[in-house]
C-alpha cells in the first residue's frame, strides 16, 4: 500500500483503536498494531488487548482501510495531540450507527437543501465550500478519509488552512451520511449545502480528497488573501435580495448617478450556455487569469470595471456556487472597490429559491452533466409559459462556435482532437461534418477520438488508442 504523499510522518508504526458502538466501555480484541510503515508496504495486522491512548502527538503514517460494513466500525485513528479526544474533539467515547457517526441516544438528521427528495439509492451531486481556519488540515484530510471509507462517493473534496471546498456525487444515503458527519463540526455546522440530481449515476471519475494549498485556482495563490475576514470580503445578498439588486441594474441611481455593475465572476464558456440579463460575457478562459479591475488603464473594454467609481459603484457578483466571488472579492476589496455584494451560493441557490427570474438559459456545471436547465431546481417554477420564454431567449444569445447558426441545446462537447479538447457549443451539422473537432486543422490529428453521440463523455485516451489497435 503506497502512503500518500501528503502526509510526511514518520516511524515504525501507531496502535489504533476501534471507537466503541456504546459508550460504556472499547471494543475488545479490536486493537492492531501496524507495522513495517516506514516503507509504506501493507501494513501487518496483529492483534492486542484493548488500551487508550497516550498524551502524545503522532507522527507515523495513519493507514486507510476499505469497510464494507458501515455497522461496525473500522479501528480508527486517535488524531488529538493530547488526552483521550475522540475523533470529532470531544471527551467522551460516542459510538457508530449505521450511516451516522453518532451514538444513538445523540444520532440525528440535519435538514440539507433539497435533500427530502431522493431515495437512498438515488445519485446526487453535493456542493459546498466554508471559509474557517482549520490549525491541522492534513490531520483533517485524515479524518475524512477514514469516515469515507465504505462509502460511495466520487469528486473533487480539498481542505487547507483556509478551509474547505467538495463538489462530489454518490446515492443520497452515502452523500448526505458525509454531509451529516460534517455538520457536527462545530465549524461547519451552519454550511450552506447544495443537492442537485444525478440521473446516470456518478459525475465524478473518482474520489480525490487530500490536502490542496489553494482551494480555488487563481495565478499567485489564494492563501495570502484575507478569505477568513468577512469583512474583507463582498457582503452576501439572499436570492430575494439579489433578484431587487437585479432591478437596478439597468437603471441609473439618480442621487448618485452611478449604474450597478453586474459582474459575471465565471469562463466566457459558463456564460455561453446560461448568464443574468445585464452580464457582460467575461473574456476569460479559466478562473486562474481573471483581471476585472486590475489593469493599470482604465480603457479596456473587456474590463466591466476598468473606469468604474469604486468608492460609489455597486458590484454586484455571481458565479456558480459562490466560492469564486468570495476569493476574487477580497481582492478587489483590497484593490479599494468598496461597495462590493455576492450572490450567496451562487447561480445554483438562486434557482433553487427563485426560479429563472432575470436568469437566461442553463446552467454550466464543472462535472459530467455539464449543463443543467433551471428546471432541475426548481421543478414548480418552470410553467409552459416560462418554458417558451427560457426558449426563446436561448437563441438569441447561443451560436455554434464553427458556423455562427442559432442553437437551441445548451451543452458544449470536446473537440475530438485530444491534444486540442477545446469545449465548445457546435449545431449538429458543424459536428458531422468536422467530425467532431472544433476547425478544420483539427481533422487531422494524430489522436483524433470518435464523435460521441448524444451527451456521452470522452474517456481516457489509452481507451481509444486500444480499440484502434485492436481494429488495425
Amino acid at each position: 500500500m503506497k502512503c500518500p504523499a501528503s502526509f510526511p510522518y514518520h516511524g515504525n508504526g501507531v496502535k489504533r483503536a476501534a471507537v466503541a458502538e456504546d459508550k460504556k466501555s472499547y471494543q475488545k480484541g479490536s486493537c492492531w498494531e501496524y507495522q513495517n510503515m516506514r516503507g509504506c508496504a501493507m501494513p501487518t495486522l496483529t492483534p492486542h488487548r484493548p488500551f487508550t491512548f497516550p498524551t502524545c502527538s503522532i507522527s507515523t503514517w495513519i493507514p486507510i482501510i476499505k469497510n464494507s460494513d458501515r455497522s461496525r466500525p473500522l479501528p480508527l485513528p486517535q488524531l488529538s495531540r493530547c488526552g483521550h479526544t475522540n475523533l470529532y474533539g470531544n471527551t467522551s467515547d460516542q459510538g457508530f450507527r449505521r450511516g451516522c457517526p453518532l451514538s444513538s441516544s445523540k444520532c440525528y438528521w440535519l435538514d440539507v437543501e433539497g435533500s427530502t427528495n431522493y431515495e437512498d439509492d438515488h445519485f446526487i451531486v453535493v456542493n459546498f465550500y466554508r471559509f474557517v481556519f482549520i490549525e491541522e488540515p492534513r490531520v483533517e484530510v485524515s479524518k475524512h478519509l477514514s469516515f469515507l471509507q465504505g462509502l460511495d462517493i466520487h469528486g473533487r473534496i480539498y481542505l487547507n488552512e483556509q478551509g474547505i471546498n467538495a463538489q462530489y456525487s454518490g446515492p443520497s444515503k452515502d452523500a448526505l451520511s458525509y454531509v451529516n458527519w460534517l455538520r457536527e463540526d462545530p465549524r461547519f455546522s451552519d454550511v450552506l449545502i447544495q443537492i442537485s440530481p444525478a440521473l446516470k449515476g456518478h459525475t465524478f471519475p473518482r474520489l480525490k480528497l487530500r490536502y490542496k494549498p489553494s482551494l480555488v485556482q487563481l495565478e499567485g495563490g489564494i492563501s495570502h488573501l484575507p478569505l477568513l475576514d468577512p469583512l474583507m470580503r463582498a457582503t452576501p445578498l439572499t436570492p430575494s435580495q439579489w433578484k431587487d439588486k437585479l432591478e437596478a441594474v439597468n437603471k441609473i441611481d439618480l442621487a448618485s448617478n452611478t449604474k450597478p455593475i453586474l459582474l459575471d465572476v465565471r469562463n466566457g464558456y459558463e456564460w455561453d450556455v446560461g448568464h443574468f440579463h445585464g452580464a457582460q460575457r467575461p473574456d476569460v478562459d479559466c478562473f486562474r487569469s481573471t483581471s476585472f479591475g486590475l489593469s493599470q488603464s482604465e480603457i479596456i473594454a473587456s474590463d466591466p470595471l476598468a473606469s468604474v467609481d469604486k468608492g460609489r459603484t455597486d458590484i454586484l457578483m455571481y458565479c456558480t456556487g459562490g466560492i469564486r466571488c468570495d476569493v476574487y472579492s477580497s481582492i478587489l476589496r483590497q484593490r479599494g472597490f468598496k461597495n462590493l455584494y455576492t450572490l450567496k451560493g451562487g447561480v445554483s441557490h438562486y434557482l433553487k429559491e427563485e426560479g429563472p427570474v432575470k436568469w437566461v438559459g442553463n446552467l454550466f456545471v464543472f462535472d459530467s452533466r455539464l449543463s443543467l436547465p433551471p428546471s432541475v431546481f426548481k421543478p414548480e417554477a418552470m410553467t409552459e409559459a416560462s418554458k417558451t420564454q427560457v426558449l426563446s431567449r436561448n437563441i438569441s444569445f447561443a451560436r455554434c462556435y464553427i458556423c455562427g447558426s442559432q442553437l437551441s441545446e445548451l451543452r458544449h462537447r470536446n473537440c475530438a482532437n485530444l491534444d486540442c479538447n477545446l469545449l465548445f457549443l457546435c449545431c449538429t451539422g458543424c459536428v458531422n461534418d468536422l467530425r467532431g473537432c472544433c476547425c478544420l486543422k483539427c481533422t487531422s490529428a494524430s489522436r483524433l477520438r470518435p464523435v460521441l453521440a448524444g451527451h456521452q463523455r470522452y474517456k481516457k485516451w489509452h481507451y481509444y488508442r486500444d480499440a484502434q489497435l485492436q481494429r488495425s
